[in-house]
């Protein structure tokens, strides 16, 4: 099963860049989406991508965030948001149910310049880890998306610099320690975990996807005991059409 994620930084934006071309050449079986910035009935894509199903998670505020999944399978079931109330306004989540596992596609909330939103992403990383443990308590869990941190200092280009900013501060990464540490394995570095220079954003100023000075902030991230199933984790650094590129896991069935 491959499937494939990708924070587009606004779907209709990236459908004039290629999006619809890649999707076609990629042919995942499912396809996850951030940071899509639409509302309902913005984008038609059933003519455009024939066989697959499509889920959409909106936010409140227009143009911000979104997520949204293409399946070819039909899911046993999608729920959209989790949690409380607090957790459910901005698109961030969308759970679609497959026979052995779950499919997660989120788009965790930015701690932003000076970490003003800090306190917020702590409480979004507590409950969001909660509400995967209590999914992988079912069955297995597949979790991809922008999860908005660099773990470690090999998962980005310029580590010294950034340290304590918004993606790199020692609190979201001691939340990404505490999700690995929690039976879940980051399936890029199972596969690749010395590889260096393997970024999934870039900045759109100082040449920065020129000079690959980027982040490795995109993930799939699956349950322990999905891990030899685990046949390829790449990032598709050359795929053009948003800040970010996608990256893929191929699982076996």
């Amino acid at each position: 099963m491959k499937l494939i994620s990708w924070n587009v930084n606004g779907l209709r934006a990236c459908i004039k860049k290629g999006f619809l071309d890649f999707c076609r050449e990629a042919d995942g079986d499912v396809l996850c989406l951030q940071e899509t910035k639409l509302q309902e009935g913005q984008v038609d894509l059933a003519g455009e991508l024939p066989g697959y199903r499509t889920y959409w998670n909106y936010a409140d505020k227009k143009g911000y965030s979104g997520t949204a999944v293409f399946s070819k399978t039909e899911p046993l079931a999608v729920t959209y948001g989790f949690g409380e109330d607090i957790h459910r306004r901005e698109g961030r989540v969308i759970t679609a149910e497959y026979p052995d596992f779950y499919l997660v596609c989120c788009y965790t909330p930015n701690a932003q310049r000076g970490l003003t939103r800090i306190d917020y992403r702590m409480v979004w990383e507590d409950d969001f880890r909660a509400y995967l443990c209590e999914l992988d308590r079912t069955k297995p869990v597949v979790l991809c998306g922008d999860l908005n941190v660099a773990h470690e200092e090999i998962d980005l280009k310029n580590p010294g610099p950034n340290r304590g900013n918004a993606g790199f501060s020692d609190q979201e990464r001691e939340k990404m320690t505490a999700l690995l540490g929690s039976g879940f394995v980051d399936t890029f570095r199972l596969l690749h975990p010395e590889e260096t220079g393997a970024y999934s954003w870039w900045s759109y100023q100082f040449h920065a996807r020129e000079n690959n000075a980027g982040w490795r902030i995109d993930y799939f991230i699956v349950s322990q005991r999905l891990a030899e199933r685990v046949k390829r984790a790449e990032i598709l650094a050359q795929v053009m059409g948003s800040d970010h590129c996608p990256v893929l896991l191929e699982i076996e069935d």
